[in-house]
């Protein structure tokens, strides 16, 4: 069975830092395009930041230049590191894996931005 793990989530102050990592198994990280999505209760789930097989990056312009999504194919990781933390980064985060129409989710980790 397919399994995304989401870790590195907590509760943080504004302007701090976190790490989060996300690890699959029963998959070749190196064959799908790897995501962030975060979701808050009440709206829909939204895209981050990704990258894609061959390393290119995309970022939702609400974390332009404070996060920074990166892989690690051999060790079947993807981690999304955020700095310059808001209140209103605060949300489920979700890695997210995809080859053509394939896709995986992992259940998430919180994020708490708060003072």
């Amino acid at each position: 069975q397919v399994t995304l793990v989401e870790s590195g989530g907590g509760l943080v102050q504004p302007g701090g830092s976190l790490r989060l990592s996300c690890v699959g198994s029963k998959l070749l990280f190196s064959r799908y395009d790897l995501a962030w999505y975060r979701q808050v209760p009440g709206n829909e789930r939204t895209l981050v930041a990704q990258i894609t097989l061959g390393g290119n990056t995309n970022y939702a312009d609400f974390v332009k230049g404070r996060f920074t999504i990166s892989r690690d194919n051999a060790e079947n990781m993807v981690y999304l590191q955020m700095n310059s933390l808001k209140p209103e980064d605060t949300a489920v985060y979700y890695c997210n894996a995809r080859l053509r129409r394939v896709e995986y989710w992992g259940r998430g980790t919180q994020v708490t931005v708060s003072s």
